[in-house]
């Protein structure tokens, strides 16, 4: 519960660094700091992938951190922190859909009925403007993509973790991401700033590293073997629930009925998928 909580800060944390820095320059800071956070576990954990699954996990990690984190923080900057926050909601449907897809695992009913309620959601979402409400259309829309593009980072992460550890997957998996970033924000974005940035901006960067990207990762991982599988898959809906909430309240973000009525239906597709569906989402969850 911990972790899905302090995932769904992470928009709201993004939104702060957004006023005074890039896209880039922040989704660099952010992992600049959860690495920072995972030193020991790089050290504690020495890598033993083969070549081939260094390529696996290469790509998985130019996947999982550039392309997603760009597009999704971009998506980010061109609306609001309730609306991205509701649109990750969908997250647990388009997982039933890659194991559909890939591991050949047929939906059932229930799983059918919830894709088409969370696509539903995701609609009345995109389209439930408030005139100056400051969100958009084009940015719901690159936080959904950035959702379909994790898909084949957990997916690929998955396979990893079959024959290797959790923790080794995931710290290594995002100090190449944060390599990777470290390489093309100076080239798109210029030298990520120093002075001129604010105590906040510099709290809010930290937080959503150590917080919303170490911090819950580790917890993640460890309560997966804590509780079963179902109650984790429940859980993770909290993460849309508590960055909507957030948005609304402490940033002061209007959503308009439509856009309540989505969210309500993105969140109860995502509990009915995860609680009473067959279909393999629930084992595929522990590291999105």
């Amino acid at each position: 519960m911990a972790a899905s909580a302090l995932w769904g800060c992470g928009f709201f944390f993004g939104k702060i660094a957004l006023r005074e820095m890039s896209v880039g320059h922040m989704v660099l800071y952010r992992f600049a700091f959860a690495v920072l956070a995972m030193l020991p576990l790089l050290v504690t954990h020495p890598p033993k992938f083969n070549r081939r699954e260094w390529g696996v996990l290469l790509v998985a990690s130019f996947l999982g951190v550039p392309v997603q984190f760009l597009l999704q923080f971009y998506g980010l900057s061109l609306t609001t922190v309730s609306h991205a926050s509701l649109m990750v909601g969908m997250m647990p449907v388009i997982l039933a859909v890659g194991a559909a897809v890939w591991a050949h695992e047929r939906m059932d009913l229930v799983g059918w009925l919830a894709l088409v309620g969370s696509t539903c959601g995701a609609a009345l979402i995109a389209l439930g403007h408030v005139s100056g409400g400051g969100s958009s259309l084009a940015g719901d829309l690159c936080v959904v993509a950035s959702l379909a593009i994790a898909l084949f980072w957990i997916l690929a992460n998955k396979h990893l973790m079959e024959t290797h550890g959790p923790i080794q997957v995931t710290v290594y998996g995002q100090a190449l991401g944060t390599a990777m970033l470290a390489v093309w924000v100076p080239l798109q974005y210029g030298m990520p700033p120093v002075m001129g940035i604010s105590w906040r901006a510099w709290a809010a960067l930290a937080a959503s590293g150590v917080l919303c990207t170490a911090t819950t990762t580790l917890l993640w991982n460890w309560g997966m073997t804590q509780v079963p599988a179902s109650q984790a898959g429940v859980l993770l809906n909290m993460e849309p629930l508590m960055g909507s909430l957030l948005g609304v309240f402490v940033l002061g973000e209007r959503l308009g009925p439509s856009a309540w009525a989505g969210g309500g239906l993105i969140l109860a597709s995502a509990v009915t998928l995860t609680t009473r569906s067959k279909t393999r989402v629930r084992e595929q969850m522990p590291i999105t």
